[in-house]
């Protein structure tokens, strides 16, 4: 006879409990019947689930839902205010920092300017803002911090293998903020933190292979294939700021040649409009240029676009995608660079691909990053320990998460329950 152990029985009620939480968050106020319909799990099995996430405080009881025959249900909703991540995007000069709730929606701001590349200058920085947030939860648990940066990342050994901006190397940065802060930390590119916020709350949410494309300071991508964030064997998938454009091309900050960032990033388009009037033109400077009508401006975009667009249309040829979100600050200009971006993607893409990828453009701001950066512990926080490929950190289901609010344990499976449940499904338990 199987017997299963007590741990194994830890991890099913943990997977189970996640999964219920999940539905709960993902499509609002549900019956019990119907959550137990969508996770495929009895009646009673919900009933206790529920029971327990309305103890810990991470769902409530809301008003009745309408009857189909029988009594009318009560339905349980994902209470957000449960607890409160922190979320930061570390950019080359400034640590903008929010405080988030569970559905990611922001409370709070925070903005220092870094004036020391030093880890521990930068660690100091996002301890005092993650101080200076916390009153703005109202006594709820901050359950943890999620970070963006341009760089790359290995989350399965926790080091962040090298960073764009600060030359940092072999640094187990999550750790170092976790010892100062005491609560879990999630370090990751800052275009991968975009891509989980998209799949969760943007254009990505329903869809299970899709790219995000930044432009700005440099170009960044993020991957959703098959409905996971994919990193590569060490965590620098997606450098395609740094695919050859051509061999001889102008020198990229990297110190390579011929990189696509070294044709299309801002300080790219900065450069090439610098050239192209005789003067200096700074980086924030050339999208005015172009909106006011300046033709060799924006024939630089035209060009940036087509390169663009050649080099999308090769991912396209490799992952097969069905959406691609292009945003940053560089996409405020995508009405420059669309028409022969679309242009260059038409002429490239191999066969029918091109009719399987839709095009979204969505500009982001501060907060966007800093959401994403998020997004990166909350979806950490949704999944069971199973699910991850990273080292056990944290999650809902599995800690003690409470805001003082006790369940109603009356709600178990009664007899009244079972009889609903077979009635709308069909099936007996």
């Amino acid at each position: 006879m199987l017997t299963m152990r007590a741990g194994s029985k830890y991890l099913i009620r943990e997977i189970n409990q996640a999964l219920v939480l999940d539905i709960v968050r993902s499509h609002g106020a549900l019956s019990r019947t119907e959550i137990a319909v969508q996770a495929n799990l009895s009646l009673p099995t919900v009933s206790g689930i529920t029971a327990q996430l309305i103890e810990m405080g991470l769902v409530y009881e809301q008003s009745t839902g309408a009857s189909t025959g029988g009594r009318r249900p009560v339905l349980v909703a994902f209470n957000p205010r449960a607890g409160y991540v922190v979320g930061v995007k570390l950019t080359e000069t400034t640590a903008i920092t929010v405080l988030t709730d569970l559905s990611a929606s922001v409370v709070a701001h925070h903005r220092a300017p870094i004036v020391a590349h030093q880890p521990e200058a930068i660690i100091a920085s996002i301890v005092h803002a993650v101080d200076a947030l916390a009153g703005a939860a109202n006594g709820a648990p901050i359950l943890g911090v999620g970070m963006g940066m341009a760089s790359v990342v290995d989350r399965r050994r926790e080091v962040v293998r090298f960073a764009t901006y600060f030359g940092w190397h072999e640094l187990p940065l999550a750790q170092m903020l976790e010892e100062r802060l005491n609560i879990p930390v999630v370090v990751d590119n800052d275009v991968n933190a975009l891509a989980v916020a998209e799949q969760w709350f943007g254009a990505g949410r329903g869809v299970t292979d899709f790219l995000v494309i930044s432009l700005g300071r440099g170009i960044g991508l993020g991957m959703i294939l098959n409905g996971r964030l994919y990193r590569g064997a060490g965590g620098g998938a997606g450098e395609f700021g740094h695919i050859n454009v051509q061999a001889d091309g102008p020198l990229c900050d990297c110190g390579k040649h011929g990189c696509l960032e070294a044709y299309v990033s801002d300080p790219a388009l900065a450069r090439q409009a610098s050239a192209a009037l005789g003067r200096e033109v700074r980086p924030a400077e050339v999208y005015p240029l172009a909106v006011q009508g300046d033709p060799q401006v924006i024939a630089i975009y035209r060009n940036a676009g087509r390169i663009l667009g050649t080099a999308v249309a090769n991912l396209v040829n490799v992952l097969n995608p069905a959406r691609i979100i292009i945003g940053g600050e560089g996409a405020v200009a995508g009405h420059l660079i669309l028409p022969t971006f679309e242009q260059a993607l038409n002429d490239t893409c191999f066969g029918g691909l091109r009719d399987d990828v839709t095009i979204v453009t969505e500009p982001w701001g501060d907060d966007g990053w800093a959401r994403g950066a998020a997004s990166l512990l909350l979806g950490e926080l949704f999944q069971p320990v199973l699910h991850r490929e990273e080292k056990e950190r944290v999650t809902l289901t599995g800690a003690e998460v409470t805001t003082g609010r006790q369940g109603d344990r009356r709600l178990g499976g009664d007899e009244g329950d079972r009889r609903d449940w077979e009635r709308e499904t069909g099936r007996q338990r």
